[in-house]
């Protein structure tokens, strides 16, 4: 009985000692149990339907995050008008099974964790989610296309950018049509300072040219700001959008920002050409004085005074331009500076003989041999001057040629002035002639024949009277120089040839022959050179001699 007893107790406490352990136990299952749970799971749904789910993040991009990039990218299979579902395939790499289109889109990664919390291999849920994937794009291009619409919304819009295009243009002729409708109004044509730069007919012509290119150029803007709305409509296209609008945005924004920072410098440089050209006024205007001789300076002549202020301009505006020079955009640059020092080579090499010419001139104009119509002798060149400038000077020969002379040659040659004393001197520029008459006829009556003619001269002064001169004697001959006052230089052939002309009526008159005494010394047997109607009745022509030798 005992035995029992003992065997019952050893039984009992066996059975207690196990429920002791079990509960013991139970807590620790229970954890376990809680640690291999399913983690949240958050829904990829691109469209309408959840198409699975992500489950684990990926470094510190959240399952959250991750579901609705895969979501977006989906998306942008469906947008893509041309989807391949064939191009849809799953490529395990070293860490996980990627799921990619085209080799290139990856739509996702499916890790070991991921694998891990479904209880599947990551190849697996690979494969389904890509067929998941491609059953949804495929049915919602098949049951929701896009396409015709889009086509319909591109013909829509190449239809309104056509209307917009034909309003432009015909604005733009109804403004050409109303311009030329009334060019007696708006073209006048271009003068400055009584100096017709531009003809009527030539700024209107211009304008026209111009606002045709205007034209052209508002309808490609036109046609260039549409075309990334047409791009955006094609999602395949729509990349293009911000590549076009970059290339006209992107050179805008620097030209603005460029501009911006330009102003400082440009307020600096408007500022100094303000006082500068206020300072060439008042210098001008003290100059002017000069001229108009208002104002008088011991030396300085009243015609030194504009080719001064034009010096004193010039070195102004240098001197500005050097001030300028620093604010200038891309001064400071390279290719500015040697673009600098290259047309400084050229300007060197180029205008040796521009500058020479420009030295002379300055020189003539403070040697002061002649002014504007003066008649002037320079070299072979006789003529009145017409205009005097920086490199040459022009002169109009009594035969109305205008001669070009470089102020260089000007400046090396001897220059004669006729014309420098006949409005200071009372007596007038003196103009000469010279015949030759034989011994055998008085000096006397050659003087008076010469100073009649001389007084007959059409242009020559009575007062002072006309002199003769005596200039050589020579074997056969006396030389006669007759002289004449004017005041008229700048016509000197028709006063030399009156001269002449008188001279042959008056030793005509008087008996004198103008005949070489050589060719008069030989003579035998013939008449006189003298015109008949100045002999007398009974004139004979001298005997023929003839000796006979036998």
């Amino acid at each position: 009985m005992m035995n029992k007893f003992n065997c019952f107790l050893a039984f009992s406490i066996l059975l207690f000692s196990s429920f002791l352990f079990a509960q013991k136990d139970k807590p620790q299952n229970a954890n376990i149990e809680t640690k291999v749970s399913k983690p949240k799971g958050y829904p990829v749904v691109p469209f309408k339907d959840t198409l699975f789910y992500v489950y684990n993040k990926v470094g510190s991009f959240s399952a959250e995050n991750r579901a609705k990039a895969i979501s977006e990218k989906i998306k942008s299979l469906y947008e893509n008008d041309l989807f391949a579902p064939d191009s849809l395939k799953a490529i395990p790499s070293d860490i996980s099974v990627d799921i990619v289109y085209k080799g290139d889109l990856i739509l996702m990664s499916v890790l070991n964790a991921d694998a891990a919390s479904e209880s599947k291999s990551a190849k697996e849920i690979a494969v389904r989610n890509l067929n998941a994937i491609k059953k949804a794009v495929i049915y919602q291009n098949e049951n929701h296309s896009q396409l015709p619409k889009r086509l319909g919304f591109t013909a829509l819009l190449i239809f309104i950018i056509g209307l917009v295009l034909y309003l432009v243009s015909k604005v733009f002729n109804w403004i050409k049509f109303y311009i030329l409708k009334n060019s007696d109004r708006y073209f006048k044509g271009v003068k400055y300072n009584n100096i017709n730069l531009l003809a009527a007919h030539k700024q209107q012509f211009l304008i026209m040219r111009l606002f045709g290119v205007i034209k052209v150029i508002a309808l490609i803007f036109i046609v260039y700001l549409s075309l990334p709305v047409l791009f955006s409509i094609f999602p395949a296209t729509e990349v293009y959008t911000t590549t076009l609008l970059r290339w006209i945005l992107t050179p805008a924004k620097l030209a603005v920002m460029g501009f911006v920072g330009f102003l400082p410098s440009l307020v600096t440089i408007i500022v100094i050409i303000i006082i500068f050209r206020f300072s060439v006024r008042i210098i001008k205007f003290f100059f002017e004085e000069i001229k108009n001789e208002n104002i008088k300076i011991d030396g300085f002549y009243n015609d030194w005074a504009m080719p001064t202020f034009n010096i004193i301009r010039f070195l102004m505006f240098a001197f500005m331009l050097v001030i300028i020079f620093p604010y200038l955009p891309g001064s400071d640059s390279d290719i500015f500076k040697g673009v600098s020092v290259f047309v400084g080579i050229l300007f060197s090499l180029g205008s040796s003989n521009a500058i020479a010419n420009m030295v002379a001139g300055l020189v003539i104009t403070y040697m002061r041999p002649f002014k504007i119509g003066d008649f002037i002798k320079i070299g072979d060149v006789s003529g009145e001057v017409i205009e005097k400038t920086a490199l040459v000077t022009r002169v109009r020969t009594p035969k109305f040629e205008d001669i070009t002379i470089p102020n260089a040659t000007v400046l090396s040659s001897t220059s004669t002035n006729y014309s420098a004393n006949t409005k200071q001197s009372t007596n007038g520029l003196l103009i000469h002639t010279t015949v030759t008459i034989g011994y055998d006829v008085p000096w006397k009556d050659i003087h008076k024949a010469l100073i009649d003619a001389a007084l007959k001269t059409e242009l020559a002064e009575q007062t002072p009277p006309p002199f003769v001169l005596q200039t050589s004697l020579d074997d056969f001959y006396v030389s006669y120089q007759i002289n004449v006052y004017t005041k008229e230089p700048t016509k000197q052939p028709r006063i030399y040839s009156s001269l002449h002309q008188n001279i042959q009526d008056s030793f005509n008159a008087a008996g004198i022959e103008i005949m070489s005494p050589h060719y008069s010394s030989l003579r035998d047997g013939n008449t006189t050179t003298i015109p008949a109607d100045y002999l007398k009745s009974d004139y004979e022509a001298p005997s023929f001699e003839v000796k006979n030798k036998s």
